[in-house]
């Protein structure tokens, strides 16, 4: 033993010091170096101590030359330390010496994911599920139905599992037993997280009315609702899942107050507390609100309700690019406080996949879901008030010198780590950006003498233009065209890949210029180099998906995204660079009311 443990010894001396922070995501609210080596991870003591002075959740992990001793106030906190055990440990199988004191500033940290209109077999979800554990999220908003289908086993109403009475190409029949149901609630429950089921209603619920002639509000749907949930209640205890989501947005209704009575009292006979959107139907007393709006000082003007809230307005991830996305999370402030209580209690990221599923990856990619959840991981763990210099517009960059900007380019360094890393293996379009720094013109109409425009700065490898223009208290004209100049330094000659992109289209309601033109940028965007055009990728589909107008419903709601739709997702771009300073200048077009009017340049 003693020999063992000399060579273990001289291990840690070849290994030599450590000076450089651990990328932690979410990173510990305190962390302590306690020696200057890397050592063996030997063995690892977990103790569940309830008595210990953090809150729930609350973890201590130490090293020592010999292994890892971890106290938790429970069972989660047990399992978040090892998740930080396991990004702590390297490809040696050695940990930092440290000390590490941590609990999350939110009790609620949840992910959202929409099996209704796209189904997701059980392995993938419980292979995010595996995913989202890393990341110490500890709630999945599991949204079980939607317009096409009703994804839960019937047997009072097996026609409600009846393909021909759902959405064409939306996995018709496709549905989740309740053993698979308790399955992954169980699965979950072992890796730190609460499932909170979703049955939408009475909205979104197309399937039901095709199912029985008649929607769910009706008093004939009350009654056949009323005994599938208690079907489902029966099969699903309590004890599994405590908090049922009956939705209750977008619809309208002859007696919408009645209704929520109703449905509340049937969540709350089973022993379940209700949640819902908000804004939604009236929501009962003691209900929980997802808040969804994005309206300036909702959540402030909505405080009188009462009630605790969970805060989903930061964003929807099928909703931007995942470039601008990462600031976005990072510097808002959940529930609009620094910390959490028993009021606000945390936010769940949201990911809806309205339009067709172009694969299980796709879903995932096309959302950039990596590149939102984990600054959203960080930001609910952590806390605190978002730091000085976050702009007031949450879809600009920071200026890189405030200390916003600072956090931002320390936590791009860590989720590049990450990318690299633990996430090397999932779709994750997402580059270190933030310190680009962009001259922006105001608008003008096309082909106007840029010798008079006025010019602003920005930061990013996204400029949102609809932001930089509410920012200056500027009207959003139907069409225009804004110049932007960026400098690119480089010790020699090289070749650099980048993607460049002048429209970031929802991955919900799909309005878009479409794909470009062969020989041409989307939405008649240009780039140069140095002089030079930048010539746009060769168009598998040149003009395709050009649609000026909401598609939810339509056929065009039926048209998978396919990769050279996205500037993230499709092929990069080659740029060739001359030694020293490189001026990249771009040329970024509004062409209709509604586009969402962004450019990208994100060198990789």
């Amino acid at each position: 033993m003693k020999r063992f443990f000399l060579l273990i010894c001289a291990l840690c001396t070849a290994l030599g010091r450590t000076t450089a922070q651990p990328a932690l995501i979410p990173y510990p609210q305190q962390l302590e170096t306690t020696g200057r080596y890397l050592v063996p991870l030997l063995n690892v003591k977990v103790r569940i101590d309830t008595t210990l002075s953090l809150p729930a959740e609350g973890y201590i992990l130490e090293t020592y030359r010999k292994g890892v001793k971890i106290t938790a106030r429970d069972e989660q906190g047990a399992i978040w330390a090892r998740q930080t055990l396991r990004q702590l440990t390297d490809e040696r199988g050695l940990v930092p010496s440290v000390r590490i004191v941590d609990w999350p500033a939110f009790a609620w940290r949840g992910f959202m994911h929409d099996t209704g209109r796209n189904f997701i077999p059980v392995e993938e979800l419980k292979r995010q599920i595996r995913l989202l554990s890393q990341y110490k999220i500890n709630l999945f908003h599991w949204h079980l139905t939607d317009y096409p289908a009703w994804r839960i086993e019937s047997r009072r109403f097996p026609q409600l599992n009846d393909p021909q009475y759902q959405r064409p190409g939306r996995d018709e029949g496709k549905f989740y037993t309740y053993g698979e149901i308790r399955d992954v609630i169980d699965y979950a429950r072992k890796h730190g997280i609460l499932v909170v089921p979703e049955i939408d209603m009475p909205g979104h619920s197309t399937y039901f009315n095709s199912t029985f002639g008649f929607g769910m509000a009706d008093p004939r749907g009350m009654r056949i609702l009323e005994e599938a949930l208690e079907e489902f209640f029966t099969e699903i205890p309590v004890s599994e899942a405590p908090y049922i989501h009956i939705g209750s947005d977008e619809v309208h209704i002859p007696d919408p107050t009645g209704f929520m009575r109703w449905a509340d009292s049937v969540v709350r006979a089973a022993g379940r507390t209700p949640m819902v959107w908000d804004p939604g139907l009236p929501a009962t007393d003691g209900s929980i609100r997802q808040v969804w709006s994005e309206a300036s000082g909702y959540v402030a003007r909505n405080r009188t309700q009462g009630g605790p809230i969970v805060d989903s307005y930061m964003g929807y991830l099928n909703n931007y690019d995942p470039i601008s996305f990462t600031p976005r999370m990072l510097l808002h402030d959940p529930c609009d406080q620094a910390q959490g209580d028993s009021t606000a209690l945390g936010g769940i990221l949201c990911l809806w996949n309205d339009t067709k599923s172009p694969g299980l990856e796709g879903l995932m990619r096309n959302s950039g879901v990596w590149s939102g959840l984990l600054p959203f991981a960080e930001r609910l763990w952590r806390g605190g008030q978002k730091p000085e210099g976050s702009p007031t517009n949450p879809n600009l960059f920071p200026d890189p010198s405030t200390p916003a900007g600072v956090a931002l380019a320390e936590f791009e360094g860590r989720m590049l780590t990450h990318k690299e890393g633990l996430l090397k293996e999932e779709p994750f379009c997402w580059w270190p950006n933030a310190s680009l720094k962009w001259r922006v013109s105001e608008p003008a109409a096309f082909g106007s003498d840029t010798s008079n425009l006025k010019w602003h700065t920005l930061y990013g490898g996204a400029i949102d233009v609809d932001a930089m223009l509410a920012t200056l208290s500027l009207p959003k004209p139907d069409s225009g065209e804004v110049w932007a100049e960026t400098i690119i330094t480089v010790p020699r000659d090289t070749v650099i890949l980048a993607q460049i992109g002048f429209e970031a289209p929802s991955r919900s309601n799909r309005i878009s210029s479409g794909i470009g033109t062969q020989g041409a940028w989307e939405a008649a965007g240009e780039a140069w180099v140095n002089g030079v055009r930048i010539e746009p990728p060769v168009w598998r589909e040149p003009g395709a998906y050009a649609f000026r107008f909401n598609t939810w419903a339509r056929p065009e709601e039926e048209f998978p995204y396919t990769a050279e739709q996205l500037f993230w997702t499709r092929e990069p771009v080659e740029i060739a660079l001359k030694a020293g300073t490189n001026r990249i200048v771009l040329r970024s077009r509004k062409l209709f009311r509604g586009q969402h009017w962004i450019f990208a340049f994100v060198p990789r």
